[in-house]
């Protein structure tokens, strides 16, 4: 996979692109990850890349020539990737969106400041709007790294355990069961027996049931969509009247 990035800030990106997952990443060649900065691309000799919102109004708009020339240049033989338009307004980003895009051979986020996008952009240019929460950034940065990484990592081979990814919160419908490690006794904070138990099918229950009673009680929203086994739903029922 290539991932290009457009942003103003490309030093921003340094240290996360040069750490943990991502660099593993990179040297396996697994992925390559670029950051450009769009104001090479623009057209008049002061490298502008905003100006006045016609209409009048708080703020400076990015205009459209330095993205576009930006991602035509960076289209390989003319085939444009999967550009993804980093934005309050867009889509909300989520575990089954990053799963959808890991499956793509080239991705562009385009991280924008300042008031806006020339519409055109929106209009003419991109593929997705995304946005990581109902919040405002100052730019599109930090959210194209979230999204970066959390695709990255779904990527075969990067993790080491390629069942990792299968079993995080979200990826199942749900969140993930508790996890515990050595010592077994920490200041008379005892792990749950079963887990020392070496019964693998009562251990795969109690994360079952662990697993869909965080669910239920921190985002019971969560249930609303996923299906249910026979199993689940007895346990579920449980829960909901106060007897698991």
């Amino acid at each position: 996979m290539n991932i290009h990035v457009l942003s103003l800030f490309p030093e921003m990106f340094t240290g996360v692109f040069g750490s943990s997952i991502l660099k593993k990443a990179q040297e396996k060649e697994t992925v390559g990850l670029s950051v450009t900065d769009f104001r090479e691309y623009a057209v008049n000799k002061h490298a502008q890349v905003d100006d006045y919102p016609y209409g009048g109004g708080a703020g400076m708009v990015l205009k459209p020539e330095p993205l576009f020339n930006a991602v035509e240049a960076l289209s390989k033989d003319g085939k444009k990737p999967r550009v993804i338009l980093m934005c309050p307004q867009g889509e909300r980003f989520t575990q089954k969106k990053a799963e959808e895009l890991a499956k793509e051979e080239d991705l562009l986020f385009l991280c924008g400041h300042y008031e806006g996008y020339d519409e055109r952009i929106r209009e003419h240019l991109v593929t997705d709007e995304l946005s990581i929460g109902d919040f405002v950034l100052t730019g599109g940065e930090l959210a194209a790294m979230t999204i970066i990484d959390s695709v990255v990592r779904l990527l075969p081979g990067v993790l080491g355990n390629d069942d990792s990814p299968i079993l995080d919160s979200f990826s199942t419908g749900m969140l993930e069961h508790p996890h515990y490690t050595r010592p077994a006794d920490f200041r008379g904070m005892k792990v749950p027996d079963v887990l020392l138990s070496g019964n693998h099918a009562k251990i795969e229950q109690w994360r079952m049931e662990q697993s869909l009673k965080r669910t239920f009680e921190r985002r019971p929203d969560l249930l609303v969509d996923i299906e249910l086994s026979k199993e689940q739903k007895t346990y579920l029922e449980k829960l909901k009247n106060g007897k698991a």
